[in-house]
């Protein structure tokens, strides 16, 4: 299967990996940098940027720049109105199951955002490749629930991605340490990234991974630290700040955030609303104890799941950028007791692990087995509002497992079977997944009709539900779209207008990096027209280069690229000769005063 990448799409950041003789790697961008930000800005003209181009973007534009928006993966507008208030951009009205970003009066869900970060990423790949890339594996963090990894396989399939698997994050990171070459052995993966958190225990036998339990918070990460700092700041201004100036306190914040992980004190100095202090590292981390503790409960609950004690554990990876935090790493080592691995960059570990989940299912590596779980029970409500739970949590998956139930009325004729996800008893405490009905039973007394409810969970965590009266054979199923999930019809018409606009969004493409590299140039002829080599050029000369900048100047203004890059290249034509004057200058004075021996 050629060109499968691995693909960790982050909270704050994004990667994609590929195996290259053998060995993971994270493939770069052309200027050498393998993270792409999470972030996307909409410009008013209709352009699209993702990644760096877009972060710069955000402090200027932060109402139409879009950041953090895994968090949003899955969830309704009442799981999400706390983030929303410290957010620049607006979900709109029309928000209930699904979020909706209004920008310029278009609708978007997250679905689609991710998918424009995971085209960015397709594109980097399919550069540095020279090849198509359509086959990947995604990582998603363990707890994600049904309709979270539903939303995540959207997204891709928006994208233009068949996602083959979709893997947990810890389980990815675990393969990136290759652990694997241990026979036996317990590993802890502890997942701090920008915004969520999750722990899971794998038990490894013979080149077998087995996830033993998993737990964590989706809505728990680097994020939350950043707005503590945001709530400290805004509480000392004493008063409501505007979106754009929200902006710059995130961005000092987590500029300050990052400084405390080296350093005893950070400045914490915004300008735009006065604001200015010294933050020492200890009161940063009495400020943040209560997030890095929220972080310990799973961890005990993931070790009660497993029925195993701290001491049990023989490895403990640290995963995603938050664990570069001192007090996070001294927490771990203390509630484990051993010292964490934290070789491998942490923001680029599970991407490499996923790459290597991808050769595995390449057919490249036959020596190792991964065996992941599933997060929370799933089961069904039975009478009284109960829920009767079929697959249990932390159980194996692929998995498939069933039970039969009856009929409570006589004559029933219909029964409504109510999917649900969670560990309480009662349906109320519950999340419903879905609901099917089991139709044209013929009536029978109570108790006597067989209904057997099958569960089958596939590879990448995704519920199918069957149920069918034994004695007469009458079958109905369902694919469980999650509550939160995207219609068939909204994925494919997703999809169709991406092809119906492919053409549309390449001519931008092309014009923007015209336009980009004609600014450059730009930039450049201002600085060389000021140097002392521009005087011992010829009246002539002088003109050219005049009427090239000009020429350029009004060009890149225009849509054509084609026409800015013929532009371009005159610019660099006129600009020739003064070039080799100031290369010429610049290798007098690097020889100046050095002997011939120094030079060699």
């Amino acid at each position: 299967m050629p060109n499968i990448v691995g693909i960790d799409l982050g909270t704050t950041h994004s990667l994609i990996a590929t195996i290259g003789h053998g060995v993971p790697r994270v493939i770069e961008d052309a200027a050498g940098r393998p993270i792409v930000p999470s972030v996307i800005h909409f410009g008013g003209d209709g352009t699209v940027h993702v990644g760096r181009d877009a972060r710069d973007r955000m402090l200027d534009d932060s109402g139409h720049t879009i950041s953090s928006i895994k968090r949003f993966m899955g969830r309704g507008l009442e799981d999400v109105r706390e983030d929303l208030e410290l957010l620049p951009f607006e979900a709109s009205e029309e928000s209930e199951n699904i979020i909706r970003i209004d920008v310029f009066g278009r609708e978007y869900t997250p679905p689609q955002l991710s998918a424009l970060i995971l085209k960015e990423l397709k594109r980097m790949a399919e550069a540095a490749l020279g090849d198509d890339v359509r086959n990947a594996v995604i990582t998603v963090p363990a707890y994600f629930n049904d309709a979270q990894r539903q939303a995540t396989k959207d997204a891709g399939r928006i994208a233009g991605l068949d996602v083959l698997r979709i893997v947990n994050e810890p389980t990815a990171a675990s393969l990136a340490y290759g652990l694997q070459e241990q026979k036996h052995g317990t590993i802890a993966v502890y997942d701090f990234g920008g915004g969520t958190f999750d722990i899971s225990l794998l038990k490894l036998s013979e080149g077998v991974f087995e996830v033993l339990s998993t737990s964590g918070d989706t809505h728990l990460g680097g994020d939350d630290i950043d707005q503590a700092l945001m709530r400290m700041v805004m509480d000392e201004t004493g008063r409501d700040l505007e979106p754009h100036e929200l902006q710059r306190v995130r961005a000092a914040s987590r500029r300050a955030k990052e400084t405390l992980s080296d350093s005893e004190t950070a400045a914490l100095e915004i300008p735009e609303i006065g604001f200015a202090r010294t933050l020492e590292r200890d009161a940063f981390e009495a400020m943040i104890a209560p997030i890095v503790e929220r972080t310990l409960l799973p961890c005990r609950q993931a070790l009660k799941d497993a029925g195993i004690e701290p001491a049990g554990v023989d490895e403990v990876v640290m995963v995603g950028g938050s664990t570069r935090i001192p007090l996070v790493r001294r927490k771990v080592e203390a509630l484990f007791g051993r010292t964490p691995h934290t070789e491998l960059d942490p923001d680029q570990v599970v991407a490499l692990g996923a790459a290597v989940q991808a050769d595995i299912l390449a057919g490249s590596r036959r020596d190792t087995l991964l065996l992941d779980v599933t997060p929370l029970s799933l089961g069904i409500e039975t009478m009284g509002g109960v829920v009767s739970k079929i697959i249990p949590r932390n159980s194996t998956i692929p998995a498939s497992a069933s039970e039969s139930f009856t009929t409570y009325v006589d004559g029933q004729t219909n029964v409504k079977i109510h999917v649900l996800q969670g560990e309480r008893e009662l349906v109320r405490d519950c999340r419903s997944l879905a609901e099917f009905d089991l139709r044209r039973i013929p009536p029978m007394p109570a108790g006597l009709p067989r209904i057997e409810v099958k569960f089958l969970i596939d590879a990448d965590g995704i519920l199918n539900v069957s149920a069918r009266e034994l004695r007469t054979e009458k079958f109905a199923s369902i694919e469980v779209k999650p509550t939160y999930g995207l219609t068939d019809e909204q994925v494919e018409t997703m999809i169709l207008e991406s092809f119906e606009h492919a053409e549309e969004d390449i001519e931008l493409r092309l014009v923007i990096e015209a336009r980009n590299e004609a600014r450059q140039i730009l930039e450049a002829s201002a600085k060389s027209i000021d140097g002392e080599e521009y005087a011992e050029l010829s009246a002539e000369e002088k003109q050219r280069i005049a009427s090239g900048i000009a020429k350029l100047r009004s060009t890149m203004e225009g849509d054509d690229h084609q026409a800015i890059r013929d532009a371009i290249e005159e610019n660099e034509q006129a600009t020739h000769r003064l070039a080799e004057l100031k290369m010429n200058a610049a290798v007098r004075k690097a020889l100046k005063n050095k002997r011939v021996r120094e030079i060699q």
